[in-house]
Formats: structure tokens, sequence, C-alpha cells
């Protein structure tokens, strides 16, 4: 607020923060169109622009009671505009996470085309960080299903709905490394953003520090980044990373859908502590339905339901292989989870 001769105005207070808003619309504006001419190739991608003043409102000066996840670096929030629900995702100011959201914002724009990805619908540019609306996909993610909120686990994730989720996940990464030019690589998978609706419908969000590799390079090299047992070998000793360390990272994905237990378990012996560990006991010592979700057995046993379970767990552990070279692409992971789920369907129809 500004003071003239021990007065308060509020005209002050308006124009300053008309000239703060304008400012900040020009530097993130400019950034913005910079970055989206780099990844984009000179295609147009369609974002609407919506204001500060407008999500405000929305959510009601981003009310708590509106949050659906606070998580490390941002908040997103559940709002309505125009009569339809969306997500609106309000990052932290510091600096890491300014540049982490327009990355989120220009991938998300190459992305909306595809059905296993949160379609983004625009941003506002006028504060400090951009605030990005994104189209609502439901109140839960895959974290929240398999070992969170205690609605969503009245809503057991069965078999097939994991084998979709596995599927529909690996197609979507598969499109990241083989659709384009520049491979992109997403760095992050983790059940925190894998988003489900009310039928367990899987879309894979949250592009914070998804990366370009550079036509004709075979890594990039960079500070190591990412979730704690997510990251590939190779990646943590070099800073050197690809598409295979998104298939490390998907391999633990697939073990987590499996088991149904979070990557770390203290309450297990040492040596299997750690999920990867503690499947691979299990498979050496010919006792996988040791390391599989009782939710998963209880469903109750079909023909080819065993075998379907033990190439998920094959899989998953191939896609975790130490040496970067023998894990398969995600397009051949893509292929062989269709496979599993059909194999499912079928032999689940055919036991209803």
């Amino acid at each position: 607020m500004n003071r003239i001769g021990g007065m308060t105005t509020c005209w002050g207070t308006k124009k300053d923060k008309k000239v703060n808003e304008e400012t900040a619309f020009i530097r993130n504006g400019s950034k913005l169109l910079e970055k989206l001419v780099d990844i984009c190739d000179g295609k147009c991608n369609s974002i609407r622009r919506f204001s500060a003043t407008e999500l405000e409102k929305a959510t009601n000066n981003y009310d708590p009671r509106k949050l659906l996840t606070d998580h490390f670096g941002y908040k997103l929030y559940k709002v309505f505009l125009q009569g339809r629900p969306v997500s609106v995702k309000k990052f932290d100011d510091r600096y890491q996470y300014h540049e982490q959201c327009f990355n989120d914002i220009v991938y998300s724009s190459k992305m909306s085309v595809h059905k296993s990805f949160v379609k983004l619908l625009g941003c506002c540019l006028e504060t400090h960080t951009p605030i990005i609306v994104f189209e609502y996909v439901g109140e839960w993610t895959l974290s929240d299903c398999l070992w969170g909120s205690e609605e969503a686990c009245c809503r057991p994730l069965l078999w097939i709905a994991r084998s979709k989720i596995a599927m529909d996940m690996a197609n979507a990464v598969a499109f990241l490394h083989a659709a384009f030019a520049r491979p992109i690589v997403f760095r992050d998978i983790n059940p925190g953003n894998i988003l489900l609706d009310d039928n367990h419908e899987a879309k894979l969000s949250d592009f914070s520090l998804s990366i370009s590799i550079p036509e004709g390079e075979s890594h990039v090299s960079d500070a190591v980044t990412g979730t704690v047992g997510l990251i590939a070998p190779e990646y943590l000793a070099t800073g050197n990373f690809n598409e295979k360390q998104d298939v490390y990272n998907f391999g633990a994905i697939l073990l987590m859908l499996l088991s149904g237990r979070t990557l770390f378990d203290h309450s297990r012996p040492a040596e299997e502590i750690f999920l990867l560990d503690h499947v691979k006991k299990c498979i050496e010592d010919d006792r996988l339905n040791k390391a599989i979700d009782s939710t998963i057995i209880a469903e109750g046993a079909w023909p080819g339901k065993e075998q379907q379970l033990q190439a998920f767990a094959a899989l998953a552990l191939r896609c975790i292989s130490e040496v970067a070279e023998d894990r398969p692409t995600m397009i051949d992971v893509s292929k062989e989870l269709r496979k599993m789920h059909l194999s499912a369907i079928s032999c689940g129809q055919q036991q209803g």
C-alpha cells in the first residue's frame, strides 16, 4: 500500500497490482513462448489464458477445502469454471518450481492429443509462477488406491483393472519415446502422478521433470532428479539418462501394481526392505504368491491367471535390470502388457 501525507490510498495498491501482473505476464509469456517454439517445431498449440482474478474466485482464494493434492512443490485444487470441473495446479513460487512449471505447461500442451495424459486447458501468466488449469480426472491417484485413501481402498483394484492401468501407462510412455523426433523422457513416473477416475481409468500427469533428448544424441546429462527407488542405477552413477531410465522406473511401477506394496517396507527383513529385492527373492525361492497383493489372491484363481501374473512379474524384472541394455523398450513393454490384459479379460469372462 502507498502512503501520501499520512493517508493510505487504495489507488496505489490497485496500480501496483496491475503493474506487477503486467510485468509477470510479459516475463512468463515470453519464456513460455520461447519454450513452446523450441519443443513444438513451429506447430500450433491451443492454450487458453485464464486471469489471476478468475482463478482466485473459482478456488475461493485457494481454499484448502478445495484441495485435491498437496504434492511436494505444488498444490492441486478441484474447482468449477464455466460449469465444468477442472483441476487448478499452483506451484510453489521458489525458482526451481518456476522452471518445473514451464516444463509442465509445454510438454502437457503436446500430449493433449493422447487419451492417457491429463489434458491441459490453459494457464494464468499474471502470477509470479504461472498457474495451470487441467481437465478434472478424479479424486484419486494410484497411490491412494493402493495404500492411501480409505475411501479409495473401499473400491479395491482387481487384477484386470491393474493390468489395464499398466497397459495404458506403458502406451503413454512409449508415445513419449517414439512419437517425436526428439524422444521425451518423463523421469518421474510414480503412483502419485497416475490419476484415476471412478472407473479406474488412468491418466499420467506432471511433466515437471521431463526433458527431450537432443536430435542425434543418445542421452542427456543432468543433475540426478526423481523419486528415490525409481531412479536407474546408471543415472545415479553418471548423471546420464535416456529412455532406459523410464523403463527402469516403469518396472518399479509394475511391481507396485503387482504387490500392492510401497517401494520401501521396514517391516520386512533387512535384505527385503526394498520392494525390488523382495520380489526378486520371492521369485528365486519359487514363492511368487508371497509377493502378490492379497486383493489379487482373494479374487480366486481362473485358467491362465497364474501365468499372467508370472509373465507380469518377469516383465517387471526385465525392466529393472541393472544393465540398461538388457531392458526392453517401452514399445515392447506396451505390446507385452496389451497381450496380458487381453488374456486377463478373456480368461476372466470365461470364468464369469
